[in-house]
């Protein structure tokens, strides 16, 4: 139950969303996938190694931390470069949503969103280099050092 007294119930169940459950299997040619594997018994740790699932998850929570860090900085950008700051937020919050749908696909669609954040991550430590250039804000040491240590988890992630 949610603090609110509400019932949580399995995205797929029949409780949960009664009018979708026909089109959720996979017989029915279902066109979402997450839930037609869930419907199957899909477990994310044997598809794609417990070892790789826990990168991600750790991966994901950094991301996560960062983009908490970043507000201070994004503020202060945008306040003399509303275009930068806004292209920031969207490519840090690019990271972290690849990164989620990575979890609900397989094989190549998966290294291809662990491509896409690695991009956006790098996208971001740019947009956070110009900022120091222009002398918009400046990023603590340690806070780079986590951004580029994402970046070499989801090399290996993308590979």
């Amino acid at each position: 139950f949610s603090s609110s007294g509400a019932a949580i119930l399995p995205v797929c169940s029949a409780s949960s969303r009664p009018s979708r459950l026909r089109r959720c299997l996979p017989s029915e040619g279902s066109l979402d996938l997450a839930c037609a594997h869930r419907l199957q018994g899909f477990a994310p740790e044997k598809e794609m190694g417990a070892e790789r699932l826990g990168i991600m998850l750790r991966v994901y929570g950094e991301v996560l931390d960062v983009i908490r860090d970043l507000r201070a900085v994004l503020v202060e950008i945008s306040r003399c470069d509303a275009d930068l700051a806004r292209q920031m937020r969207r490519a840090v919050a690019s990271v972290a949503l690849n990164l989620g749908e990575a979890h609900g696909v397989a094989g190549g669609n998966r290294r291809l969103r662990y491509s896409t954040a690695l991009g956006s991550m790098k996208e971001t430590r740019a947009c956070v280099d110009v900022a120091e250039a222009f002398g918009y804000a400046a990023v603590d040491t340690e806070l780079a050092h986590r951004m580029d240590r994402i970046c070499g988890a989801l090399h290996a992630l993308a590979r």
